[in-house]
């Protein structure tokens, strides 16, 4: 099949996106390729259009065990063989699905990084008859990018099992330095390199400093109707913002990663649906999410890199209608920001002091803790061993960077079924327990393929089909797996803590001082371009983002603040002439006020009026004095 009938047959789409197609032709070629493509490009289908068109299995290394659950799920809607290994799976299910990937005609693995040098992963890696690495969320792998994650220096090491295999590594959001980073760390060969324009022609970006954030966010949601996002940087805030909305008469509803995963399941499917108009959050939200109709969205705070935002607000009019990205700001954030990168960078001695508490709250030992995952409550630890939270959290990044260990704060890891025993076998069990037989026969009706697979399971879902308790279910579940006759995880919503390497004393936990500089001062060069976007005050917003991004081509948009205030101020020759005879007329032989004056001329803009002003000054034909008056210039 060719690349359009595949597009259409699986996907049934008529036509490719911009740069899809060169892309994927460059997959087939089996050149290396970065693809920079912004946030709702389609760079997923990038990867997934060609490995269908090729013998083998396509390995997907992606960061998000979400997005992966998302893709799986995806691809076996459409009849794809697709499987997932992540953080926190048993040794049975990995070992179980890497049987399969290798015993069937899977199409895609979506892999972990940290999965990659594992040896039961090398194990099964030659049977898998790769055809193509992708490398989603590749910014990952620069420690200058604003998401590096150490796990993902690992890819490169696959080159030596898979040496003619072609990587394609795709992002929405990197520099020009990142995107050099990228193709060093991957080890790229001559790739080519596809960046998408990073115009937006139907997303006007706005500023706005303001006393208040909520009456301005509600003047702009009473303006502009549609579904709208609001980010803000505290899960207390989204509640109270929320809260405010609505008695403002305005649907909302909020969301952050403390809520239980049912929790933000329903708030998000309402928002998918429309059913809830606003859903205010933290950047917990949003990954992975494809609602196209999104009219406005709103920053309360202002985020810590040009990255994150742009990502945020891209999610605004994926549609091409008319969509606003607004970002709301008080003098005191400005300095907040200016302080963040202290805050972000601990001393050495706090960082041991994280590690060694961290060892005492999980109760470890002095040379234990490789290879194990522990649950772990920041908010619990934090508080039993008296640290600031933000220091706990930055802190174990560091110790993350560094290769100590591996933390998420917003870990989902959701409940997954793989039956255990042969078709026969499961008759002979069901006419034996005749009080599980209800709960087996709706997971075989309910999860296509569970029978040959592992698949995400809701065990909600099926209290709801059996009319049963939820913990009921939970109970029938393990009582099946003790009995073999399933594999059966239950679903974790708890961050964890993987450990690198087994815990040292905490004197010997060291910092390489010199990359740890060189991040901080990356850090700092980010948080003042950050500040610039937020002060530029006539520079066209758009032009700002795509030049920050390395695209220079990058026109102005024409509907920003600062374009459309530029657009405001320009003079015709014709208003010119008539101001000015105004303002010659009004003064004549006695200074005025400027407000009287203003008013005079209130027939036109002010911006309009200031500039015949100013220009008038500048030819020394008016002065305006010390007492804040305007008189005509004697020669």
């Amino acid at each position: 099949m060719s690349l359009h009938e595949i597009l259409k047959e699986y996907w049934g789409y008529d036509q490719f996106r911009p740069l899809q197609q060169e892309i994927m032709q460059a997959v087939l070629d089996g050149k290396d390729s970065l693809a920079l493509m912004p946030t709702g490009g389609g760079k997923s289908l990038c990867y997934q259009v060609p490995a269908m068109a090729m013998d083998g299995a396509c390995l997907v290394v992606s960061p998000l065990i979400a997005l992966m659950k998302d893709q799986v799920e995806s691809l076996r809607r459409r009849g794809i063989t697709a499987f997932a290994i992540y953080s926190g799976m048993k040794r049975k299910e990995v070992i179980n699905t890497l049987e399969l990937v290798t015993a069937s005609n899977c199409k895609f693995l979506y892999v972990s990084p940290e999965r990659l040098e594992t040896s039961l992963f090398k194990e099964y890696l030659p049977g898998m008859n790769i055809n193509l690495v992708a490398v989603d969320e590749a910014h990952c792998v620069s420690q200058w990018g604003y998401d590096f994650r150490p796990s993902y220096l690992r890819i490169a090491a696959l080159r030596e099992e898979l040496r003619e295999i072609p990587i394609l590594a795709l992002t929405a959001s990197a520099t020009p330095d990142v995107q050099q980073d990228i193709i060093d760390k991957l080890q790229l060969k001559k790739p080519a390199v596809f960046r998408q324009s990073f115009e937006r022609p139907n997303l006007s970006y706005s500023v706005f400093e303001v006393d208040s954030k909520i009456n301005k966010a509600i003047e702009i949601l009473s303006k502009i109707q549609g579904t709208s996002i609001v980010y803000c940087k505290s899960r207390k805030r989204t509640q109270e913002i929320s809260d405010l909305l609505q008695l403002q008469g305005i649907s909302s509803d909020y969301y952050h990663a403390g809520l239980s995963q049912e929790e933000r399941s329903r708030k998000q499917e309402g928002w998918i649906k429309n059913t809830i108009r606003v859903i205010v959050c933290t950047n917990a939200f949003g990954m992975g999410i494809d609602k196209p109709d999104v009219r406005t969205v709103i920053h309360a705070d202002i985020p810590d890199c040009l990255e994150n935002y742009y990502q945020e607000a891209g999610r605004a009019g994926r549609d091409g209608k008319p969509a606003f990205a607004v970002l709301l700001y008080s003098p005191k954030d400005l300095e907040e920001l200016q302080e963040l990168t202290s805050r972000r960078f601990p001393t050495i001695e706090e960082i041991r002091q994280v590690y060694q508490s961290v060892a005492n709250y999980l109760q470890l030992e002095a040379g234990t803790g490789l290879g194990n995952y522990y649950d772990f409550d920041l908010a619990d630890f934090s508080r039993k061993f008296k640290h600031d939270s933000f220091t706990s959290l930055y802190a174990l990044k560091t110790l993350e960077q560094e290769g100590w260990l591996s933390v998420n704060e917003q870990v989902f890891l959701p409940s997954t079924v793989q039956f255990n025993v042969t078709k026969s076998y499961l008759y002979e069990f069901e006419e034996s327990h005749p009080a599980l037989d209800l709960t087996i026969k709706a997971l075989l009706r309910t999860y296509e393929g569970i029978f040959d697979y592992t698949c995400f399971i809701s065990e909600l879902l099926l209290a709801q089909l059996l009319n049963m308790d939820q913990e009921e279910v939970k109970r029938q579940l393990k009582q099946l797996d003790a009995a073999g006759i399933i594999i059966y995880s239950e679903r974790k919503d708890t961050p964890q803590i993987y450990f690198l390497r087994n815990r040292v004393r905490t004197e010997t936990v060291t910092v390489n001082q010199q990359q740890y500089q060189a991040r901080k001062e990356t850090m700092e060069k980010r948080i003042r371009k950050m500040m610039s976007y937020v002060q530029e005050e006539s520079e066209c917003r758009s032009k700002l983002i795509g030049v920050y991004f390395g695209d220079r081509e990058i026109k102005e948009c024409g509907i920003c603040d600062n374009c459309l205030k530029r657009k405001r101020a320009s003079l015709t020759s014709e208003e010119f002439s008539t101001i000015h005879q105004r303002i010659l007329n009004f003064i004549q032989e006695d200074p005025v006020e400027v407000k009287a004056l203003l008013e005079h001329l209130q027939d036109f803009r002010k911006e309009k009026a200031w500039k015949v002003i100013e220009f008038m000054q500048a030819e020394d034909k008016l002065q305006i004095g010390k007492d804040g008056r305007v008189r005509l210039s004697r020669r």
